[in-house]
């Protein structure tokens, strides 16, 4: 598989290590694709890059007829514009919040838990995310994706970085040292308090699930989430 990584930060230097290791090729490596001439005969663009480059990364692979996987965050308002692009020219697109394996069946457990708890009021839903002082974002992408399957269930009307709205779904963001990535969806009655959570132990389990959902895309048209990869939908 010959990769395009759009994004060379830190995601963009694991999946390249990962994807050499398993005898991928990495063919394109950028943070601007503005300066992309040629995407070099790639198989597929993996995007992790910035907020501000994120749409122009996707929309130019798209463009030239390449499937893409994207995990950045912090771009979402773009996102209906770039999936009716993406089906405008019969692409394919897979966006995530996160692509861990681990993760993904985390977002699942959590539709369940919040259907269940839709009928008892008693419980006061929380959502918890901590990672890395370089994050960019807040909240998390994957926090977000939480708080949407939460909020389907609850009587909360939206999520919020502040605890002094009880129409709202707290979202407690933290950013300390270098945590690759830890959330908790609380439940809390009087009597007792019910919680999930998933922690990352490090980005290879990211990456190694964006090489996975690569793979995956390729010869595919349409929008696809990491559902569709992990066949939980």
């Amino acid at each position: 598989m010959k990769i395009a990584l759009l994004g060379y930060g830190k995601m963009g230097r694991t999946i390249e290590r990962l994807a050499t290791a398993q005898g991928h090729e990495i063919v394109v490596a950028t943070n601007d694709s503005s300066s992309i001439a040629d995407f070099n005969n790639a198989d597929v663009a993996i995007d992790f890059s910035v907020p501000t480059a994120a749409y122009n990364n996707i929309k130019k692979a798209l463009e030239s007829g390449i499937p893409v996987i994207s995990g950045t965050t912090g771009w979402l308002e773009e996102l209906p514009r770039i999936e009716t692009y993406c089906q405008e020219k019969q692409g394919a697109f897979l966006y995530a919040s996160n692509f861990s394996v681990g993760v993904n069946i985390f977002f699942a457990i959590n539709q369940k838990l919040a259907e269940l708890m839709g009928e008892q009021a008693q419980y006061e839903p929380a959502i918890t995310e901590i990672h890395h002082t370089q994050k960019l974002d807040k909240p998390s992408g994957t926090a977000i994706s939480l708080a949407d399957a939460v909020l389907k269930f609850s009587q909360k009307q939206a999520w919020a970085l502040q605890n002094n709205n009880p129409s709202d779904l707290w979202i407690d963001s933290i950013r300390e040292g270098d945590v690759k990535g830890t959330h908790h969806v609380k439940y809390t009655s009087a009597v007792d308090t019910l919680t999930i959570s998933h922690e990352a132990h490090s980005r290879d389990g990211f990456a190694l699930g964006a090489i996975v959902a690569a793979k995956w895309i390729i010869g595919k048209r349409g929008v696809f989430s990491m559902q569709d990869v992990l066949n939980l939908s």
